[in-house]
């Protein structure tokens, strides 16, 4: 034999205004725990349902000397829906014009970003290249990271030193390349000017990349 199903919250609402409504009465609290469960609306719960509904302004309640009184006619739980009513059909026009607004300025902001075959090239060769600009930096940062014991090992000092200038120079020659491909896609597209700052900062490229300087490196610095 299946469980009774208790009553929801909406449903004990609608049973403690009930009570308002019939008797279009003033009662305390005490008065209405024990009227509650008549309309089976458990004692424990009154107080928390009674509260719900003063929040939501369809019961309302007064202080009378030491005692609180609670009422609700059914004539001001109209004028209540009325007044959401309102409040939500003016909330939902706005919405609608908002929506509208949004909407054409989605398709004025699409003038001028429409997909083509150069941007999309230019797009992929600036990521290509932001791509090789980073694998050059991260074997930079292995260099610096290694032990100069361990260089001295690998090679002379002079192969070192050829070597990091070798890497230095195409470092900067990607860097190079780089601003030259940022500058021609910004000329073309300056419309799309903050969609270009955003797939820039995505890529790497903030507004401190500049390109690298190379420090002297003295021989005792590798064979100490």
């Amino acid at each position: 034999m299946s469980k009774k199903r208790g009553l929801s919250l909406e449903e004990k609402r609608e049973k403690i205004l009930q009570i308002f409504y019939d008797s279009q009465d003033f009662y305390l609290l005490k008065e209405l725990e024990k009227l509650g469960p008549k309309k089976g609306v458990i004692t424990q719960s009154v107080k928390d349902v009674l509260q719900s509904l003063v929040d939501d302004d369809l019961v309302s309640k007064d202080k009378i000397g030491t005692s609180v009184y609670f009422w609700s006619l059914p004539s001001c739980a109209g004028n209540q829906l009325r007044n959401v009513t309102r409040k939500l059909e003016s909330d939902l026009h706005s919405s609608k014009k908002r929506f509208a607004e949004l909407s054409e300025q989605c398709e004025s902001l699409k003038k001028g970003r429409e997909a083509s075959d150069e941007r999309e090239e230019a797009l992929h060769e600036l990521k290509s290249i932001q791509q090789k600009h980073t694998e050059l930096k991260e074997e930079m940062e292995q260099y610096a990271d290694n032990d100069p014991a361990a260089l001295e090992a690998m090679s002379s000092d002079f192969l070192l030193r050829n070597a990091i200038e070798v890497a230095h120079a195409a470092a900067n020659r990607w860097t190079d390349n780089i601003f030259t491909v940022r500058q021609w896609v910004s000329n073309n597209f300056p419309q799309a000017k903050e969609e270009l700052d955003n797939l820039y900062k995505e890529i790497g490229i903030t507004d401190d990349f500049d390109y690298f300087e190379l420090s002297p490196m003295p021989v005792s610095s590798v064979t100490d």
